[in-house]
């Protein structure tokens, strides 16, 4: 009954926010309607194919947009936000029906987050964020290390359970808390919720409707803050949406055929791709401080 009650509230807020989206786009405030650009499409399908992934797509669109000027660095973070919200509810909608997994686990996992993002946000955003990003980063260097390791048979593999008890369980939803909260700072959670999962034995599959659910209730809140407050460019948004709803779809099919070992490796390159995005990040900001 869990399952159908998570799908059931992502389809009513996409509603919801496809209505008030809708509504701002009809009344103007945004500058008038235009059709997205072959160049914002494809940014669109570029950055949610390897969302879907598990790569992610803040960092992606950002560094898209920034290169190209598209969008002014005010409205960058409403732009990704409502852009990219209906893609993540798409795939949260995809892994959460598709993948097998406990379904108290996964509203468990998904109420944790959305209640570190609401309730530690406040502490989380008075932490130096340079430590934070620096400190995970490096983690995450070494757990991609001992993932390869695993994968040549130098150590034990991970394991293929579908739910957590017990000590494992609360170390799970302790970590998703915090993660919840990192997330509210800019800090990407795919890469630290495979490491978690990984390392208490669960299939790698299961990482999908975890983080991509906790993503999609994520967005589609924010995102109906960003419409109220008009915070957004329009048509990058469309495209990054228009774009970005087909290649979801694709690369879901892509996940939901992989085999196992195949997965793991990419596991191994969104753990280490997120552990380079945020070691960069704390080095820009230490120059930028300094």
């Amino acid at each position: 009954m869990t399952k159908p009650l998570l799908l059931s509230a992502i389809v009513v807020l996409s509603a919801l926010f496809v209505a008030r989206w809708l509504r701002a786009a009809r009344d103007g405030s945004h500058g008038p309607w235009r059709w997205p650009t072959p160049v914002q499409l494809l940014i669109g399908v570029v950055v949610n194919f390897f969302d879907t992934l598990g790569i992610g797509s803040l960092a992606t669109t950002t560094t898209a947009f920034k290169a190209l000027r598209m969008v002014p660095d005010q409205q960058l973070p409403g732009t990704m936000i409502v852009g990219l919200t209906l893609a993540v509810a798409t795939q949260a909608l995809i892994f959460i029906t598709t993948v097998q997994i406990d379904t108290t686990l996964l509203a468990l996992m998904i109420g944790t987050a959305l209640a570190g993002g609401w309730l530690g946000a406040g502490v989380v955003a008075r932490l130096p964020r340079r430590p934070i990003q620096a400190g995970m980063g490096l983690a995450l260097l070494v757990a991609a290390l001992f993932m390869v390791l695993s994968q040549l048979g130098r150590m034990p593999s991970g394991g293929a359970a579908l739910s957590l008890s017990g000590a494992p369980l609360l170390l799970a939803l302790g970590v998703n808390f915090v993660l919840g909260a990192l997330i509210m700072v800019g800090i990407g959670n795919y890469g630290p919720t495979f490491v978690l999962l990984s390392t208490l034995g669960m299939d790698p599959r299961a990482a999908f409707p975890i983080m991509m659910g906790s993503g999609a209730f994520a967005a589609l809140l924010g995102a109906l803050r960003f419409l109220k407050a008009g915070s957004f460019s329009l048509q990058p948004a469309v495209g990054l949406t228009l774009g970005g709803i087909p290649a979801v779809l694709v690369a879901g099919l892509l996940v939901k055929s992989m085999p196992i070992a195949t997965l793991r490796w990419i596991v191994v390159v969104v753990v280490t791709y997120a552990a380079l995005v945020m070691l960069r990040s704390a080095v820009t900001a230490e120059a930028n401080a300094s």
